[in-house]
């Protein structure tokens, strides 16, 4: 039997026994880098890397409030949360240059929201085939890039990336 190790699971796992805050709300206090993986910042809502991405170059684009559901965003932060995500497929272009995206929000824990109190829209690239054997039959992801290289890359080619804080 071959053995497939990916031993960061475990701090995700023991994560969401003890959730503590919100990770979203967490990330924002911080200084913008590696330790918080965020890549750009708006006036009203930011990007940040999926810590645990189906996929190189995952990101999420969350608003600064703390709020878990569509209807309470205003009309200022959906605005820039489209012009967030406009930005990410132009970055994405140019460093992975995916073959399409997977781009959505999973609205309440029942939907597969896995922090439901905080709303935030997943911008994924895709190519064509990625969805392979590991995926669909070994409930495997395989990344073939290290997070803080994605991070990295994502950042530099970001339009506009002003340092916040």
């Amino acid at each position: 039997m071959n053995h497939l190790w990916s031993p960061w699971r475990m701090k995700y796992i023991r994560r969401q026994k003890t959730p503590k805050g919100c990770v979203f709300c967490d990330a924002v206090q911080k200084e913008d880098g590696e330790s918080n993986l965020i890549v750009a910042r708006g006036k009203r809502a930011f990007v940040i890397l999926n810590r645990y991405p189906y996929t190189s170059g995952h990101i999420m684009i969350v608003p600064f409030e703390h709020i878990g559901t569509f209807d309470k965003m205003d009309e200022e932060t959906s605005a820039e949360v489209m012009h967030l995500i406009r930005q990410g497929i132009t970055t994405l272009e140019k460093i992975y240059k995916p073959n399409g995206y997977n781009m959505g929000a999973n609205l309440g824990a029942s939907a597969g929201a896995g922090i439901a109190s905080h709303i935030h829209f997943h911008l994924v690239p895709r190519w064509d085939g990625d969805t392979n054997f590991m995926t669909s039959i070994g409930e495997t992801r395989v990344l073939p890039e290290d997070l803080s290289e994605t991070f990295k890359q994502l950042k530099d080619a970001w339009p506009n990336y002003k340092k916040s804080k």
